[in-house]
């Protein structure tokens, strides 16, 4: 299925009006308790809650696209068009008082990231993209990315458990950023997938690398990065998708030196 540029600008502008809406609800529930457990120390606050049960209800009203979110589902990630939200990334940092925490929503046509929008609402920023356009904050253009090396560049990292298992152990991890810090002149854990993202797209940060899989905290950041003219891959270096088991997102030049440091760091399955 395919849009034109007309529909696409439409849909962003209904879907950057319906996160507008919801700023000022998540600015006033800033610190929030946690209101849902989940795996891990993981947990959802009213506040989550409460703007995906608003932001559905209003893309469904407006454009009669279903949305699948974090917290409650919905509408199918095959469909050809799907929203993908997340109410707040970077919920620890939304509850602990830290202003790196944003709203993600990202359009799905045919599994492809093709609008991406990220607010910021703490620091009044509005990342918005159309695939094949410029990336706009606060519906300004940005200048597309160059290419740029490692070592002038600025990467954020996933956060972590060292003792963690699974698909990126804690241990692999580690050596992950044991061989970055040799390289890069500065690493950040914002603690917040899509803010990174939506700085590496900035030209902020010059990459950004996510040990996670979901597609919530990926698809705006997607969109706004490859916008950009940034490259999106998976860890091994597989062009990301929506079933893709990590991320890396960076400018041209970095995304080649960073992915040579994973490949250094070998297969995760030995850190087990």
């Amino acid at each position: 299925m395919t849009l034109d540029r007309s529909q696409l600008v439409d849909l962003l502008t209904t879907a950057a009006g319906v996160l507008d809406g919801a700023s000022a609800q998540f600015i006033d529930g800033h610190r929030a308790d946690s209101a849902v457990a989940k795996k891990g120390n993981d947990f959802a606050t009213e506040v989550d809650l409460a703007i995906e049960r608003r932001v559905v209800a209003e893309l469904n009203r407006l454009t009669g696209i279903g949305v699948h979110g974090e917290e409650f589902g919905g509408e199918s990630l095959e469909s050809e068009q799907v929203w993908v939200l997340d109410p707040i990334d970077g919920t620890f940092n939304y509850a602990a008082g830290l202003p790196t925490a944003a709203i993600l929503l990202g359009l799905l046509i045919d599994g492809e990231p093709v609008l991406g929008l990220t607010w910021l609402p703490f620091m009044d920023l509005r990342y918005t993209a159309i695939l094949g356009e410029q990336v706009r904050c606060n519906g300004a253009p940005l200048p597309g990315l160059e290419p740029v090396s490692l070592a002038e560049s600025i990467v954020g990292t996933g956060t972590f458990n060292i003792d963690s298992r699974g698909r990126y152990p804690g241990r692999y991890r580690v050596k992950v950023l044991e061989n970055l810090s040799r390289e890069c002149s500065r690493m950040r854990m914002h603690g917040a997938t899509g803010v990174d993202f939506a700085y590496v797209a900035a030209g902020v940060l010059g990459g950004a690398i996510s040990f996670g899989h979901h597609i919530w905290d990926h698809a705006a950041g997607v969109a706004l990065v490859r916008a950009a003219g940034g490259v999106v891959t998976d860890l091994d270096g597989e062009p990301w998708t929506a079933s893709s088991p990590s991320a890396l997102a960076a400018a041209p030049g970095v995304h080649e030196e960073i992915l040579q440091l994973l490949r250094a760091a070998g297969d995760p399955k030995d850190y087990l």
